[in-house]
């Protein structure tokens, strides 16, 4: 039986160079979500919302497999980040972070699915599995890279992006800065944690 693995069947999408920017065109992809606020280290809702993602993402898996014969690699955790004034990625001001924390899925899981699994996690009594919806997100031509190392030394990618990459292109940003989480944070020091960064755009107005 083969094993559906986003990260190696979309390596477009998952797999970016770490030497530059690539742009690329992201497809509507389905994806559980949990939308929250303020800083992913400190706020219990963003542990909650991790933790129930997780939950109903393998709860999808297993009932994939039963009912469909159909086995797939539980996708990588992702981020939707945002904020009132953008500086603040910058200067790195989590507490006003707004964030969808997301997991992709295959294109055969159903809602109706997604709906049982969901149900058959509520015996984990966890607070934000009420929270978790399943939707498509589509982002179109998006500029991305692999950026190797810690969370917090993102902003130079990030300034390089928006300061010189897009500019020199002719692009501006269209939508929310978004992150990719190739590593486990809790097993992976932090100098080789692997995260696409990656950033929908469009030609200005």
């Amino acid at each position: 039986m083969l094993t559906y693995d986003i990260k190696k069947d979309r390596k477009d999408l998952y797999a970016p160079r770490q030497t530059d920017f690539s742009l690329v065109d992201v497809p509507a992809l389905a994806f559980l979500m949990v939308d929250g606020h303020g800083d992913p280290n400190t706020e219990a809702a963003y542990r909650d919302a991790v933790e129930a993602l997780y939950a109903v993402s393998y709860a999808v898996r297993a009932l994939a497999k039963t009912r469909l014969g159909r086995v797939h690699t539980v996708a990588p955790l992702e981020g939707l980040w945002s904020a009132k004034d953008m500086e603040v990625f910058r200067a790195r001001e989590k507490g006003a972070w707004d964030w969808t924390m997301m997991i992709a899925q295959p294109d055969w899981i159903t809602t109706e699915m997604v709906e049982q699994a969901a149900a058959a996690a509520q015996k984990k009594r966890l607070p934000a599995l009420g929270l978790v919806r399943f939707e498509e997100y589509a982002e179109g031509r998006s500029a991305q890279i692999l950026h190797v190392g810690s969370y917090d030394d993102e902003g130079p990618t990030l300034a390089r992006l928006h300061d010189e990459f897009l500019p020199a292109n002719g692009l501006v940003p269209s939508g929310r800065h978004h992150e990719i989480y190739l590593s486990d944070p809790r097993k992976t020091d932090p100098a080789r944690l692997k995260t696409i960064l990656r950033q929908p755009v469009t030609p200005p107005p």
